[in-house]
């Protein structure tokens, strides 16, 4: 059986996914809360922003974290097509969640369906990433502490969804967007005790791409599409704003130039 460390480079690791955790959350319940105040494609496409943002922030976190996870006597490669499946489960069954939330008449019913939705593609990544995990040996998981996970990640995506539908002060979807990534933080971390390895040496080549080939890359990239798209949701006026605005030009119409005098 290997020795597992799960923060091999001590708190970086952890503390840099629960930053990305709480970005993705953030910008996710802050895009929610302007979809829930727009209407036709504007709601539909602060929807899709939503789901991105909740969906990559929870992916980055996940494998920010796992790029901390060592195991004694084997090396450890990804599988980039099964990595990259997680990514797209990710942002496909959290939008689920999100749209659930965003067009649903019965409020009780869409934030349940919602949060459940959400929180099972959130422990659904979390396990595909681990099942494209490739190493010398075998990976064996602890039934109750996999069950204690996904029922983390529900309790924290409905807890989430809730925030959206009844927090709207910026101040407060940030308090709430820190409590998310305690969450799924705790998830992940959760899910990572149920882990346990049984390591089969060898000299063979694992297959797969390392960490650095792979995973750290496409962690940056989605980083700052999270921060790019943070800057780009924090610049954009909102609907009161816009209407603020419309009714000053109203008020105040912009005045042209002077009519010409009439000919004599």
């Amino acid at each position: 059986m290997g020795h597992l460390d799960h923060a091999a480079y001590g708190w970086l690791t952890p503390a840099l996914s629960y930053v990305m955790a709480s970005i993705g959350a953030a910008l996710g319940l802050r895009c929610t809360v302007r979809a829930l105040a727009a209407t036709g494609a504007t709601r539909r496409n602060w929807l899709l922003t939503a789901a991105s943002a909740i969906g990559t922030g929870i992916w980055t976190m996940h494998f920010v974290a796992v790029l901390g996870f060592h195991v004694s006597g084997t090396e450890i490669r990804y599988d980039v097509p099964l990595t990259l499946l997680s990514l797209f489960v990710a942002m496909l069954v959290v939008g689920a969640g999100v749209f659930a939330v965003g067009y649903g008449r019965n409020r009780g019913r869409a934030l349940v369906l919602g949060g459940l939705t959400t929180g099972l593609g959130v422990a659904s990544m979390h396990y595909l990433g681990m099942a494209a995990l490739r190493l010398h040996g075998r990976i064996s998981y602890d039934p109750l502490a996999v069950g204690l996970s996904i029922a983390i990640a529900v309790v924290a995506a409905t807890a989430a969804l809730w925030a959206a539908l009844d927090i709207k002060a910026p101040v407060a979807v940030a308090a709430a967007s820190l409590v998310m990534g305690v969450a799924v933080s705790s998830m992940h971390y959760t899910g990572m005790t149920a882990v346990t390895v049984h390591v089969t040496p060898s000299d063979q080549a694992l297959p797969g791409a390392t960490a650095m080939q792979f995973i750290f890359p496409l962690a940056v990239g989605l980083g700052s599409y999270l921060f790019l798209t943070a800057a780009f949701v924090a610049l954009s006026p909102t609907a009161d704003e816009r209407a603020a605005s419309a009714a000053a030009s109203t008020r105040h119409p912009i005045e042209g130039p002077p009519n010409p005098a009439p000919a004599h």
